[in-house]
C-alpha cells in the first residue's frame, strides 16, 4: 500500500537548537497516528513541520493527493500550501480560539471552508453546517451564536467540525484535548475516535497523554529530545516498551 504521507530524515532546526532530527515516517488512509513525549521533545515541531508552519533544515517530505501525483512538500509555495490545506488537509489547534473566527457565527464558521472549496448555495451550506453541530455534538439552535459564548469544550467541537466539513484526507491536531476538563475530554475523545473511524481520516496527532494516545491512535511515536526514540502498533509500544524513556513514559515517571 502505498504511503499518503512520507517523511525521511526531516531535520528543523533553530539555529544551534534542533527541534526534531533524522525523522522517518509512513502514514497512510485512515490511520490514526500519535506523537507523544514530555515537554520540549520536540513533537509539536514535528507536527508542525510536517504541516509545513514550520520550515525544515534537511530531509524530504511527500504526500500522494486525491489524484495520486506524489509532491513533494518542501518546495511548495506558500498559495499552494495554502490551498492543500484548504481541500486536502486540515489542523486543529490546540487553543480552539486559533482555529476559529471568533467574530463570526458557529454556522459561519463550518460553512467558510465550503466556500473555500466552491460551494455557494446559502441553504445547503447552513444545511451542511446544521449536519457538522449535529454530529460534535452541539446544538443546532446556537448556530447563529458566536464562539465566544462556548464552553472550551464546545468551542475545540465547532473547531473539529470546521475542520471536517470539506472531508479532508488528513488532519493534524495538536494537544487537541489539552486544558479540558476530564469529563468534557472523555466526550470529546468518543467524538474523535467515531469520526476518524467513519471518515477514514488519516490522522497524526500530538499529545503528552498516553491514555489520548492509547484510546485513539493504532501508531504511536514516541520523542526524546529532538529524535523518535521507539515506534510501533499503540498497544505494542504501551504494553511492552523496549526504550527506556518511553518505559519511565509508560509508567508516568516523567513529568508531563
Amino acid at each position: 500500500m502505498k504511503s499518503l504521507l512520507t517523511a525521511r530524515g526531516l531535520t528543523t532546526r533553530y539555529g544551534d537548537r534542533i527541534g526534531c532530527e533524522e525523522v522517518n515516517l509512513d502514514l497512510y488512509s485512515g490511520e490514526v497516528l500519535c506523537i507523544v513525549g514530555e515537554s520540549g521533545s520536540g513533537k509539536s515541531t514535528l507536527l508542525n513541520t510536517l504541516a509545513l508552519r514550520v520550515p525544515s533544515s534537511s530531509g524530504t517530505l511527500h504526500y500522494s493527493n486525491a489524484k495520486g501525483d506524489a509532491l513533494d512538500l518542501l518546495t511548495m509555495s506558500e498559495p499552494q500550501r495554502r490551498l492543500l490545506m484548504r481541500t486536502e488537509w486540515g489542523f486543529v489547534e490546540q487553543n480552539p480560539r486559533d482555529g476559529l473566527r471568533m467574530t463570526v457565527s458557529a454556522g459561519a464558521n463550518i460553512g467558510e471552508p465550503l466556500m473555500s472549496t466552491g460551494d455557494r448555495h446559502y441553504g445547503k451550506i447552513r444545511e451542511k453546517s446544521i449536519d457538522w453541530m449535529q454530529r460534535v455534538e452541539l446544538d443546532v439552535r446556537r448556530i447563529d451564536d458566536r464562539p465566544t459564548s462556548f464552553s472550551g469544550g464546545m468551542q475545540q467541537r465547532l473547531q473539529i467540525a470546521r475542520n471536517l466539513v470539506t472531508k479532508p484526507r488528513l488532519v493534524l491536531m495538536d494537544e487537541p484535548t489539552a486544558g479540558l476538563d476530564v469529563s468534557v475530554q472523555a466526550r470529546l475523545l468518543d467524538l474523535l475516535r467515531t469520526l476518524t473511524a467513519q471518515l477514514g481520516l488519516a490522522c497524526v496527532i500530538v499529545t503528552h497523554d498516553i491514555g489520548v494516545a492509547r484510546l485513539l491512535a493504532h501508531r504511536l511515536m514516541v520523542m526524546q529530545n529532538g529524535r523518535v526514540v521507539e515506534t510501533g502498533l499503540t498497544d505494542q509500544v504501551l504494553d511492552d516498551p523496549q526504550h527506556p524513556y518511553t518505559q519511565l513514559l509508560v509508567s508516568s515517571v516523567l513529568p508531563t
